[in-house]
């Protein structure tokens, strides 16, 4: 086979850079290693920046997101008692997120493609990129016993934290940065109503919990929980007594709950690898980087990455342009170390640490006293929720 990009990972970043590309003429191939099923049966977060939602739009995925998302002005922070809400509208002047699953929008992306007859492969096993550093790179995968090549002008990486792409680049070449967390989330996904139309970060004593939902039927809430905690040790009736004594009193009191459709814990990391360019190798999303879920920013960072390429990409091809591509690592990495401090800062500020000592709860009492004080702060918060300019 031939094509002008091979992209590794049927994930949304994957698909939606395909999608972009054919709309200008641009033909790629995709690889996944996991059946379709299984990719639209991952769980994963639902809070779309802006800049996400409109490059959804200009792929022509946008319709159903833009019919049964939800747009959030604003969302809750409770602590010390109270509940402090964030107006994104007002404090980012004029922005919103549209709150829509990602199995929903990795869907539409599926559809767009299937209806493009854009070429989707799944079940691809030992996806091996070759020659990244020549003018001729080519990826090969096993169908069967049968090899299958695929000869192309770049490769892009996106397949995620345990993919072949970043593997690719050599060791004396990558730089990885990391920061794990002591805890997890124990997430519950539930068909009942949600307890409230925006999302709630609770900072509690007992460790952190969130409040957020997929549509006004199905919600999804989490809580805190140690590494060492498994799945089978929390019993929904277990999970919804604690989730009320995280809450406030009277959010506590109006939770609906529910038996769970899906429970998982997710371990909290922070991961960058440096750089996301090599020879003609570009990785994407979570290839390069992971944030932990509590701002948001893990889905809206690969949306990032594939701005970039995609625009890199056409002034490739269509102008004859490099410089997209030769920016490229160095433009998204900018990018991406301001997701990871957010992401760090909200992370370091709500969740409760087994070894903090007094001075560190004094400091995120402060931190929240602040916020809550200073029109500046709240500016802040609200301008990389909503999403920086790409």
């Amino acid at each position: 086979m031939k094509t002008s990009v091979c992209i590794i990972g049927g994930g949304p970043s994957g698909l939606m850079l395909s999608q972009l590309l054919h709309l200008k003429g641009i033909d790629t191939v995709v690889l996944e290693r996991q059946s379709r099923e299984y990719v639209l049966s991952r769980i994963r977060a639902g809070v779309l920046e802006h800049g996400f939602a409109a490059l959804m739009r200009e792929a022509q995925c946008g319709e159903r997101m833009d019919r049964e998302g939800e747009i959030h002005d604003g969302f809750i922070i409770a602590h010390d008692g109270q509940q402090s809400r964030v107006d994104l509208h007002k404090y980012s002047g004029g922005s919103s997120v549209v709150v829509y699953g990602q199995t929903e929008l990795t869907r539409d992306l599926y559809e767009a493609r299937d209806k493009m007859k854009g070429i989707v492969i799944h079940n691809a096993e030992d996806v091996q990129p070759h020659d990244l550093k020549t003018a001729n790179p080519f990826v090969t995968y096993r169908d069967g016993d049968e090899v299958v090549r695929i000869d192309c002008d770049y490769v892009i990486g996106a397949d995620g934290f345990h993919g072949v792409s970043r593997k690719s680049i050599p060791r004396d070449v990558l730089k990885e940065y990391e920061k794990v967390y002591p805890f997890g989330w124990l997430g519950v996904l539930s068909r009942t109503k949600p307890v409230s139309p925006e999302l709630i970060y609770a900072k509690h004593e007992r460790g952190f919990a969130l409040c957020s939902l997929r549509s006004q039927v199905l919600s999804r809430y989490y809580i805190q929980v140690p590494l060492s905690d498994t799945v089978e040790e929390w019993s929904d009736e277990k999970f919804w007594g604690e989730l009320k004594r995280r809450l406030p009193a009277e959010v506590a009191a109006r939770l609906i709950t529910g038996p769970s459709i899906e429970k998982s814990i997710a371990p909290l990391r922070s991961f960058v690898a440096e750089p996301m360019r090599y020879g003609n190798l570009f990785l994407a999303g979570d290839a390069a980087h992971i944030v932990p879920p509590t701002g948001a920013r893990g889905l809206n960072s690969a949306a990032s990455d594939i701005y970039y390429l995609y625009h890199a990409m056409v002034a490739h091809y269509k102008n004859g342009d490099d410089s997209g591509l030769d920016n490229y690592s160095a433009k998204a990495l900018a990018r991406v170390w301001k997701a990871q401090r957010f992401s760090w800062w909200m992370t370091t500020m709500l969740h409760t640490f087994a070894d903090g000592i007094g001075y560190d709860q004094k400091l995120q009492q402060t931190e929240l006293e602040y916020l809550f004080s200073s029109e500046k702060a709240l500016g802040s918060l609200a301008e990389n929720y909503v999403g920086l300019p790409f």
